[in-house]
């Protein structure tokens, strides 16, 4: 009489499940892999024609902040702090975006799935 429902043998996983599991581990090894990468690399942006430059880490933390000193005004500091958040949020959206395209690479846009 043929068994119904459950695995064969009765033990393990069916080799289907077995290789997705095998392949979820190996994704999720690349993705540390990737993620530890890119908390290694750094992205520079600049503001007012290059008057402000601003580098952040992979890990969204500010390294560097390099000003010209024509954009150094004590009359005027408001432009200055413009020119700073300007050039900061640009080097964070340089490194999730870079951070985006590595992650959705590996996961062939499974991230993008409502689960």
């Amino acid at each position: 009489m043929a068994r119904r429902g459950g695995f064969p043998g009765g033990m393990g996983m069916p080799g289907n499940m077995n290789n997705l599991m095998k392949q979820a581990q190996k994704m999720q090894k690349q993705m540390e892999e990737s993620q530890k990468a890119l908390e290694e690399k750094e992205y520079t942006a600049a503001a007012g024609g290059g008057a402000v430059e601003v580098t952040v880490s992979g890990k969204k933390e500010v390294t560097k902040v390099k000003l010209s000193e024509e954009v150094v005004d004590p009359d005027d500091i408001e432009m200055l702090e413009d020119l700073i958040i300007a050039a900061t949020n640009e080097a964070l959206r340089k490194m999730e975006g870079d951070s985006s395209s590595v992650m959705s690479k590996l996961t062939g846009g499974l991230g993008n799935l409502p689960f």
